[in-house]
């Protein structure tokens, strides 16, 4: 005890610790206040380690006199000015991953973000006029031509589309929909809950793996406000299964005069079977096949920001305009400059693939992959020396995002196995990295997935792998 009490003697004051050479120097570049919080941080630290009997009379153990509070101070001054939001290098082969950030946005739409956050823009003006003007005009026109529909409206997610659409069509009404439709989307939200929330009175049909339209016929009631049709885009029913098309209840809906909707959830305007991948509706066979009203994402397999479309017969849409909910759901300038310059990429039908980075890495062949592993497997073993070991391994990388989970995308790895250190050490030195670097753990080995690098990160991985593992 004696000892301990010693040890705390020997602790400086936060007067002293600031007249330190090294920490005197951090108030001329980072404010004195919080020098000083970083200063009392640590001294609290050590102080704590020092009662709880983790270092001896030497100091060791915890600290070790000036030079260790002097490195106290410069990392906790470094942690609190860093931001929270970071680049992170995405080694896990998911490529619309919710945990990262989901699609990255095109050049161009990098480029339209950098245009509306660092001046002025006519958000709600119309040039042509000079008068006040509707800050969804820059994508409506391009929807139209993209999907076929009539009308367009925009809000911040897909949840808060569907929210605003039964909303507004439904509330106090009922809506029809097969039971084997009542998906949960994503973070516990749930079909059912959306439509309580929205006023509209769930009306299930059919059973979970089959629903005849007949089952839609019948519940048809003077209460019926919606026929709904909700595309199961995270999960499949396969097997002994019958699903009501979108042709089929658009018929139903003239014959008895009720409009229907479509919720695609991941929402596509691209035939992914093109690419060796599983059939998805498109937005533009799904309003063709006559859906009154079609809700998607823009941050999933459209690659662009994060943002809830509505596409539609204009008397539908401008009912949804009107509803007050509008506004509290309305996109900002960015999401706007991000979603315009995403969407003209579709006009060029045969460099979208290439431009918007979600759908480049979803439609990459194993070859190329394989390559692309090959060079950076060069790239690691140098960095690692003889500090990890690499190799390359076949695998599977994932769409993510809740979109198309029957897709096979097969891939290449390149596998780090450490010598000296464990795998789980080697990653969270990793991700506490600028950049961080994200990759996924099997069998003692960390796994790298080339499918979701991006083009300049080869180098940055190498560097952030040395540094993890002590190397310069």
């Amino acid at each position: 005890m004696e000892d301990r009490k010693f040890t705390l003697r020997q602790i400086p004051k936060v007067d002293e610790v600031l007249k330190m050479p090294g920490i005197e120097d951090l108030t001329g570049v980072y404010p004195r206040e919080l020098v000083v919080e970083a200063v009392r941080k640590t001294l609290d630290e050590i102080r704590q380690i020092i009662i709880e009997g983790r270092v001896d009379n030497g100091g060791g153990g915890g600290w070790n006199g000036p030079e260790g509070i002097r490195g106290r101070v410069v990392s906790e001054v470094e942690r609190m000015t860093r931001p929270n939001l970071r680049r992170v290098i995405n080694a896990t082969g998911v490529v619309l991953h919710t945990n990262l950030g989901r699609a990255v946005l095109s050049p161009a739409a990098i480029e339209a973000v950098y245009m509306a956050a660092s001046g002025y823009s006519n958000l709600e003006l119309d040039l042509d006029s000079g008068k006040r003007g509707s800050r969804y005009a820059p994508v409506e026109g391009v929807l139209s031509r993209l999907t076929g529909a009539q009308s367009s409206l925009v809000v911040n997610n897909n949840a808060a589309a569907v929210l605003l659409a039964l909303g507004t069509l439904a509330r106090g009404r009922e809506v029809v929909v097969s039971r084997g439709q009542l998906v949960e989307i994503g973070g516990s939200f749930r079909i059912p809950e959306v439509m309580e929330q929205s006023g509209a009175v769930l009306r299930e049909v059919g059973s979970t793996n089959k629903t005849y339209p007949d089952d839609y016929r019948r519940a048809i009631n003077e209460r019926t406000a919606l026929l709904l049709h909700v595309h199961t885009s995270n999960y499949r029913i396969v097997g002994f299964t019958r699903e009501t098309t979108v042709e089929e209840l658009a018929a139903l809906g003239r014959e008895a005069g009720i409009p229907v909707m479509s919720d695609l959830g991941s929402g596509s305007l691209l035939n992914m079977d093109q690419f060796g991948l599983p059939p998805e509706p498109t937005v533009q066979q799904t309003v063709a096949a006559g859906a009154d009203v079609v809700t998607f994402s823009g941050d999933k397999l459209l690659g662009g920001p994060q943002a809830g479309i509505i596409v539609g017969k204009k008397e539908l849409l401008d009912r949804m305009k009107k509803n007050p909910l509008t506004r509290a759901l309305r996109i900002d300038k960015l999401t706007v400059a991000a979603l315009e310059a995403t969407l003209r990429e579709y006009l060029d039908v045969r460099g979208v693939v290439q431009n918007v980075p979600a759908l480049r890495m979803i439609s990459s062949g194993r070859e190329q992959l394989r390559s692309r592993a090959e060079a950076l497997s060069l790239l690691l073993e140098d960095a690692a020396g003889e500090r990890a070991g690499i190799s390359l391994e076949k695998d599977q990388s994932a769409v993510g995002g809740g979109a198309m989970p029957t897709a096979d995308l097969p891939t290449w790895l390149v596998s780090v196995k450490p010598a000296g250190m464990a795998v789980e050490e080697l990653a969270g030195r990793l991700r506490q990295g600028n950049p961080a670097v994200i990759g996924r753990i099997r069998d003692d080995r960390l796994l790298l997935d080339v499918r979701t690098l991006l083009k300049d990160e080869d180098m940055i991985l190498a560097g952030a792998l040395a540094a993890a593992l002590g190397r310069e």
